[in-house]
């Protein structure tokens, strides 16, 4: 077993679920700050040198956990660990950010898809050496070329 504690709070315009964009096509381009508290400043120490940046985040007001359904996406039903559905066994968040700067311990960043007030667990810059051109979008890309012929 471990524990896990949050390093700090996402600040969004988002204060409920349904604010926040879904399905195909959706952009998240919400802008807010991620808050780290005082005791974990230190840990931004070059943080500003990076464009993009991992947040691991708590899916906080999340209830119960659904192991397949239907994701917004798409009609059909599809595993848990096969989307990006909150219903999780351990309800953890993962979103790339954009960083726009550093103001202290406060993060201002684009590209949010939290819960204002949502605790961050980490943060790891955003690095990848997997070409486009290798990567695969499963049955999402499935679903967008249906929606697209229909």
């Amino acid at each position: 077993m471990f524990t896990m504690r949050p390093v700090g709070f996402v600040r969004s315009p988002y204060t409920e679920t349904r604010q926040v964009p879904k399905g195909c096509g959706a952009k998240h381009e919400a802008e807010g700050l991620i808050e780290i508290l005082p005791e974990f400043e230190e840990g931004l120490l070059d943080v500003e040198g990076f464009s993009h940046l991992y947040v691991i985040w708590v899916f906080d007001r999340a209830g119960g956990v659904c192991l397949a359904g239907a994701p917004p996406t798409d009609d059909r039903p599809h595993g848990v660990f096969a989307t990006r559905s909150p219903r999780r066994p351990n309800p953890l968040g993962l979103t790339v950010v954009r960083l726009l700067g550093r103001d202290g311990r406060r993060l201002r960043a684009a590209g949010l898809d939290m819960l204002d007030g949502t605790p961050v667990l980490d943060i790891k810059p955003y690095l990848s050496s997997v070409p486009d051109a290798e990567l695969r979008r499963g049955w999402l890309a499935e679903a967008e070329a249906r929606r697209s012929e229909g």
